[in-house]
């Protein structure tokens, strides 16, 4: 793996193997784990795409009243895992977690697929649903009050930002002698330490 010295800012290291993953043969290297804390004190996980990332964080939408969003709202805080298996690596991130701007969740939902669009306004994200029916019923009702008009955001979907407290890069070897190399934010900036496998 890279030597710390070489990359002083984990956004930088992630950058590079982001990219890598790009160039694999993945088919979502954008897929990430996101886990989140449930009101009773236990996690939950799930798989959910990155739709972008910055030097401010990382960023992924979803429905506000989904149980990620409800389980963000109690405990903004979060844990990211992407694995990348072609590569034999993964980046877990952990830091807090906030709503973006509604100009930038307008932007994101501005961009979708229309299907999908629509999709974000039929589904009541996380609640039961004895019917699979009903959903696709709802989903065509959306469909025809909007038919030849623009699909606006619905107010409770939008996007987060995680904005990282710490990164780990992990990098798999022989003999599972693993490189790990853990980088810490604090008020001077980033700090780095590699860790034993």
């Amino acid at each position: 793996m890279e030597h710390i010295a070489e990359y002083p800012d984990p956004f930088d290291l992630f950058r590079i193997w982001y990219d890598e993953a790009g160039g694999s043969s993945l088919a979502l290297p954008n897929a990430m784990s996101l886990s989140t804390v449930r009101n009773r004190g236990s996690s939950a996980s799930r798989m959910v795409l990155l739709s972008s990332y910055d030097r401010r964080g990382f960023v992924f939408h979803t429905n506000y009243e989904s149980d990620k969003g409800v389980e963000i709202a109690a405990c903004p805080r979060a844990a990211l895992l992407f694995w990348w298996e072609p590569l034999n690596r993964q980046v877990r991130i952990e830091g807090a977690v906030e709503r973006t701007t509604a100009e930038e969740s307008d932007a994101y939902f501005a961009g979708r697929p229309r299907g999908a669009k629509l999709g974000a306004w039929a589904s009541d994200q996380s609640r039961p649903l004895p019917l699979r029916e009903t959903l696709e019923a709802r989903f065509r009702e959306i469909e025809a009050h909007h038919e030849g008009a623009p699909v606006p955001r619905p107010p409770h979907w939008g996007g987060y930002r995680v904005t990282p407290s710490s990164f780990e890069f992990w990098a798999g070897r022989e003999n599972r002698l693993h490189d790990r190399i853990r980088y810490e934010r604090t008020p001077e900036g980033w700090t780095a330490v590699r860790l034993c496998p």
